[in-house]
């Protein structure tokens, strides 16, 4: 069954740009993305023509400088878009956040020469991308990661496996992080490495409960040669890359969950205010008002804490204690409040004729994307009180 369009959201933008501009994703979304995003997530299909679509609207630069293709655009207003695009499919929203992140590096700690020579094409030239920091063995625990790169006269060889990349084995370009150096956060290195680069390919994509449409699977690298030219920032200083990345990425993932929480509301109200009980449509009923209600408020608080992150974040003033708090809470808000629109729809949420039984499979692996939540806990106690006593 097609999904339901989520109601729009009425939203407090800078300008008239940034208005024009969330008019112009809601129509795409709804021409391009909505209608098939059920179908198309049960049958895994990995909607790459959106993708092209998107880089050709410039949707896939916003938050990068117009000099090298971006869309100027500030994170309150990135942030907005990346929220409708997941409402409308997780697949989609996730994907484009991933692939700023994968940006981040090169359009941060680049060379002008590096950015003037890639950006372009990464920005709004088609190209998507996907950023390789996990491993089997160094999740939470990223600064023990494995993977080496060794220097071999101008190149570098870059030997190990990277574990749930998204997009892995369709993307255009790889944002990898890698050991250089000695154990610890300083022995590790960030390269930007081609997604034809030789000795590189991927595994068969992990089998999911939920965003089946999102290939998500391990890399391995056995001996990957990398021009020095395409190092990302100095030797050692890959990992403050990583961090200084994930701390913008989890606003993008708290937008997202945003977005799969309010569509998970849309339809839940669709539904209680057109199923009728014992004579009278059961949102009359007090139970599923009070729910209903609940669910609205979250909503609304998780929208508040992740924009209040992303106007720190445009003001430069710090934002990682507010970002940590920002995914910890949109994401568990877009779990509580899907599985609360399964229960509104009672025995239909439970059936695939109806999107909220996919929007409860979604929201879950937000709760563990970019961090997981119990990592989101541990960056905010340590702002609150400082570095855990050894």
């Amino acid at each position: 069954m097609a999904d339901r369009a989520p109601q729009p959201v009425e939203r407090q933008l800078p300008t008239e740009e940034s208005r024009d501009l969330l008019a112009l994703v809601r129509d795409m979304i709804q021409r391009e993305i909505a209608p098939q995003a059920a179908d198309e997530e049960e049958a895994g299909h990995f909607p790459r023509e959106v993708f092209a679509l998107l880089s050709e609207a410039g949707l896939l630069g916003l938050p990068y400088d117009s000099e090298h293709g971006g869309g100027d655009q500030p994170y309150e207003v990135y942030l907005q878009v990346l929220e409708e695009l997941a409402a409308a499919r997780l697949t989609v929203g996730l994907g484009v956040s991933v692939h700023s992140l994968a940006c981040h590096g090169l359009a941060g700690y680049g060379t002008k020469e590096q950015q003037a020579a890639h950006l372009p094409a990464m920005l709004g030239g088609g190209l998507l991308g996907a950023y390789c920091l996990s491993e089997p063995a160094s999740g939470s625990d990223a600064a023990s990661l494995r993977t080496r790169a060794v220097r071999d006269g101008d190149d570098w060889a870059i030997t190990g496996t990277k574990a749930w990349i998204t997009h892995g084995g369709v993307a255009d370009f790889y944002t990898v992080l890698a050991r250089t150096g000695g154990e610890g956060p300083r022995g590790i290195t960030a390269f930007l490495v081609p997604g034809d680069a030789p000795g590189l390919s991927a595994a068969a994509p992990e089998k999911k409960m939920g965003m089946k449409g999102s290939p998500t699977a391990q890399l391995h690298f056995d001996g990957v040669r990398v021009p020095d030219a395409r190092r990302i920032g100095d030797e050692g200083q890959g990992f403050a890359i990583a961090l200084s990345a994930l701390d913008s990425g989890r606003l993008g993932i708290a937008a997202c969950a945003i977005g799969v929480a309010q569509a998970a509301l849309s339809e839940a109200l669709s539904y209680a205010t057109g199923r009728e009980q014992f004579g009278r449509p059961i949102a009359d009923f007090q139970g599923l008002r009070f729910m209903l209600a609940d669910m609205a408020t979250q909503i609304e608080a998780g929208r508040a804490l992740y924009l209040a992150a992303a106007r720190l974040r445009d003001a430069g003033r710090p934002f990682s204690r507010e970002a940590a708090m920002a995914k910890l809470f949109c994401t568990d808000t877009a779990m509580r409040v899907a599985t609360d629109a399964v229960q509104v729809l009672g025995g239909y949420g439970y059936t695939v004729d109806f999107p909220v039984e996919r929007y409860m499979r979604e929201a879950k692996v937000l709760q563990i994307v970019e961090g997981t939540n119990q990592i989101q806990r541990m960056v905010i106690a340590r702002h609150l009180a400082g570095p855990e006593s050894r």
